[in-house]
């Protein structure tokens, strides 16, 4: 039997969560999801009896409470009856799982969303401290911005990049002057607060659709043409720091290059899922972006850090950029884990109709 082939899949509605640093709402996310599952319904002209399947990404580690994914279903209603699934992980890999239930002839349209309430954790650096390697790294209880320096601190040593073009990549997001960066005090030697991700709460939603079913729902499509995800070892010993394998091995993949690096031809928007300034400077000699190419015009998470949403952001933000004509092929990554130990990338591209 002759295997059919992948059918398109394409980005068709996304919005998000105002970033704040702290909300009123629980844990489970079902006041920041309602009005976001409410603008997508409006940009789509679909209503959640239309959504085939649901797929979310949350973490009950952050919510500090069994299956409190579970909770957030009430945002899609008790009827009818619904096809969903979770992944305990950035909601860029909900997208992931979607996408292919899509291609595979398994579903029409699907809604993959993702939450956190960072600001619900008393010590957040011990919540994510979880994710480590259980026996030689996690009871340490090493913080985040600590694990972070490291990497930070390998990179200056080795050349790669600098305090100074850190700073410059801040100066980029966040509109301040480089000098005034510069002159602020370290919080875990080399990063300082500019080169930090902020403490965010937040959710973010997309729906996806059938390349048959995307034209009838929006007028321009974006069309995933490519995505994959690598992980590199646990074992921070056992992997270059400065580098990031994983990350350019998906992209050869999604971009189905012949070489050992990604042939990125036509992109000129990336939106890149890096929680500090040096791991985008890492990414960019990672991936061979270069500097015709508009990195993360959103801010990205230098300016909101939705836990478990900010990469399934990265990727409607590259999708809106295609929707909306700024850019007729774009790159969106997302990462998971400890200094970029998985890693996501995925195009998206228009077409002529």
């Amino acid at each position: 039997m002759t295997p059919t082939a992948p059918r398109d899949v394409a980005v068709v509605g996304f919005a998000h969560a105002r970033h704040t640093e702290s909300t009123f709402g629980t844990t489970n996310g079902v006041e920041m999801l309602a009005p976001v599952f409410a603008e997508c319904y409006r940009q789509t002209g679909l209503d959640r009896t239309d959504i085939e399947f649901w797929c979310s990404g949350s973490s009950d580690y952050l919510a500090g409470r069994a299956f409190s994914f579970i909770s957030a279903v009430d945002t899609i209603g008790a009827f009818p009856p619904i096809c969903e699934s979770h992944v305990e992980m950035d909601a860029a890999w909900a997208f992931f799982e979607a996408y292919l239930k899509i291609a595979t002839g398994q579903a029409d349209t699907a809604l993959v969303y993702g939450f956190g309430k960072a600001s619900a954790s008393t010590d957040l650096d011990s919540a994510l401290a979880l994710q480590l390697d259980p026996y030689t790294v996690a009871p340490l209880w090493p913080g985040r911005h600590h694990m972070a320096a490291l990497q930070a601190r390998a990179g200056i040593d080795a050349g790669r990049w600098s305090e100074g073009e850190m700073a410059s990549v801040a100066a980029r997001a966040t509109g301040r002057d480089e000098r005034e960066l510069l002159a602020e005090p370290y919080v875990a030697d080399p990063l300082r607060r500019h080169d930090c991700p902020p403490v965010t709460d937040g959710a973010g939603a997309i729906i996806l659709a059938s390349g048959d079913r995307a034209r009838d729902l929006v007028d321009t499509p974006a069309y995933v043409t490519g995505i994959e995800h690598i992980a590199d070892s646990a074992e921070f010993g056992a992997r270059d720091l400065t580098d990031s394998p994983s990350a350019r091995a998906a992209a050869v993949r999604a971009t189905r290059s012949s070489g050992e690096r990604p042939d990125l031809g036509g992109v000129t928007v990336a939106e890149l899922h890096t929680q500090y300034t040096h791991q985008e400077l890492l990414l960019r000699a990672a991936l061979g972006i270069g500097d015709h190419v508009a990195v993360t015009p959103s801010g990205g998470s230098l300016l909101a850090d939705p836990l478990f949403s900010a990469g399934l952001e990265r990727i409607g933000y590259a999708a809106n950029d295609v929707m909306e004509g700024r850019t007729e092929r774009a790159l969106a990554h997302a990462t998971s884990g400890h200094l970029l130990q998985q890693n996501l990338i995925c195009l998206l591209e228009g077409r002529p109709a």
